[in-house]
């Protein structure tokens, strides 16, 4: 295919751009997207999360499938879902007949290992006997799992961060190595510093019914006294256990779901997740995978959690990339949303990312940017959707009619890296900066009007809060319904206390 632009000049699609309309592949669209110009020079633009880069004519790669595997690799990036849908079209005899042109060459080797990888099928090809161990993917430009392992047929270093049942992708962007520049567990532990074990002590049970709710909220739920501390004795057993294994799994949907909703396995049935727009109509915005290919996925899923555990790939990395997966797995009818959050914080924990004294309240920060959560989670369904091809019948129950299970295999998860690592910034910076600064001064206040009158804590407490909620300052309503046995210059001195603390923008925080 030839691209005309308003000078006339000619483009042809190289790399998967030239694959994908070769062989008429119904894909996820890849990152980057290669064109070679008859004339001009190598340039840049991006739309909607795609790069586009026109290269000039020297770039042309030729006509065959090996050119554009090889051009794709070096140019475009390694895309598993991709490559899993063009193995299953192209003859195996050319690609065979390319991996034979160049029995030592890197990307040769690459492709014939990501070949049987994503295909489970054997080549008739002899192993490798010369040649280097090679890397399959390169470190510079992805996050990988260290120490590789050695796959001797291909003399290839395996460093994906899982297998072929589940393998995402995250590449190294501007973005993500600015993230790590930042140091952000240094930082984290610089706020922490600031205050004392016994206040953060006493912080951490607020941080836990404050995760609590957040992560509630976000799904417009409403959770009783009994769900919320079931969800914080979970919260608190973060930091010591693992529960990213299939039976732990279930636990958690147990603990956190009205008790009507406990699942006793992974789901068996469709699930999806969608809005009524009018009568029998609803507006799909996500579907799981197929019931028949969920235990599959999840194994896989389970596979590169404990691959990554034991690696020195980051703790984000490593997080985003199985709570986000998680998610998207969307393995149990209810409670998906809340252990995809946990997730987050037994990973972050587990592998040292945040103190063991504090707990991030990430969901806040979620709560606060929906747009962000929202768009971190359609980067993969707004695609997705245009590939599923489903039905649902008179009673909402929906049928997967076509094979989607490649899609949640090897998924780009480089957008849910960015957004978690931003959310972690935003956390450290705003809700838990905030929160053990509110909570100091909160204690700080207690001891002041203490110091006036011996109150009860509770009343001190409803005194504060009443105040907070008035601009600092007892309303003539609160103080004849509740602390009419005060004086007046009682009174006076204690607004003074909460002023004091909180300065002129006291919030209410309830």
């Amino acid at each position: 295919m030839v691209e005309n632009d308003q000078n006339r000049s000619t483009y042809r699609l190289a790399g998967y751009a030239a694959l994908i309309e070769r062989y008429d592949l119904d894909v996820i669209p890849n990152w980057h997207r290669s064109l070679v110009t008859t004339s001009g020079i190598r340039r840049i633009d991006s739309s909607e999360g795609i790069v586009r880069e026109i290269y000039p004519p020297r770039y042309w790669p030729g006509d065959t499938l090996g050119d554009h595997l090889e051009f794709a690799l070096k140019y475009d990036g390694t895309n598993l879902a991709i490559l899993a849908s063009l193995f299953r079209e192209v003859a195996e005899e050319d690609f065979l007949e390319y991996v034979r042109s160049k029995p030592t060459g890197k990307y040769a080797r690459r492709l014939w290992y990501l070949y049987e990888f994503l295909t489970g099928k054997r080549l008739p090809l002899d192993d490798a006997k010369r040649g280097n161990y090679i890397d399959l993917l390169e470190p510079d430009e992805y996050y990988t799992v260290t120490p590789a392992r050695q796959v001797r047929r291909q003399r290839i270093n395996d460093n994906l961060l899982g297998d072929r049942r589940f393998c995402p992708m995250v590449r190294r962007t501007d973005t993500l190595r600015d993230f790590e520049t930042a140091d952000l567990p240094k930082r984290c532990r610089r706020v922490v510093s600031s205050y004392s074990p016994e206040l953060l002590r006493r912080a951490l049970g607020y941080l836990y019914t404050r995760e609590t709710k957040s992560s509630f909220e976000i799904e417009h739920i409403k959770p009783t006294s009994t769900r919320t501390e079931r969800f914080v004795a979970l919260l608190q057993l973060a930091e010591q256990e693992d529960f990213c294994e299939k039976p732990r799994l279930i636990e958690l949907q147990n603990r956190i779901v009205d008790p009507r909703f406990r699942d006793s396995d992974y789901r068996t049935n469709q699930n999806y997740v969608g809005e009524a727009i009018a009568r029998e109509k609803e507006r799909v915005h996500f579907a799981g995978p197929r019931p028949e290919d969920l235990a599959d996925l999840m194994e896989g899923l389970v596979a590169a959690h404990k691959r990554m555990d034991v690696s020195e790939v980051s703790a984000v990395i490593h997080a985003a990339v199985i709570a986000y997966g998680f998610v998207f797995l969307h393995p149990f009818e209810d409670g998906n949303g809340r252990i995809h959050r946990f997730l987050i914080h037994n990973i972050l924990a587990r592998r040292g990312f945040t103190p063991g004294s504090v707990m991030f309240p990430i969901s806040a920060s979620m709560l606060k940017n929906p747009a962000n959560y929202d768009a971190s989670l359609e980067a993969f369904s707004r695609h997705l959707m245009a590939l599923v091809e489903y039905s649902l019948d008179e009673e909402g129950r929906m049928t997967v009619h076509n094979d989607t299970a490649r899609w949640y295999r090897y998924i780009n998860m480089t957008p849910q890296v960015e957004a978690l690592f931003g959310f972690i910034d935003q956390t450290i910076d705003m809700e838990l900066a905030r929160e053990l600064k509110f909570l100091a001064n909160y204690e700080e206040t207690k001891r002041a009007i203490q110091e006036i009158v011996d109150m009860p804590d509770r009343k001190i407490d409803l005194f504060i809060r009443f105040c907070l909620q008035n601009n600092g300052r007892l309303s003539a309503r609160k103080r004849a319904s509740h602390f009419d046995f005060l004086l007046d210059e009682e009174i006076v001195r204690m607004e003074q206390a909460v002023l004091s603390a909180y300065g002129s923008s006291v919030l209410d925080d309830d």
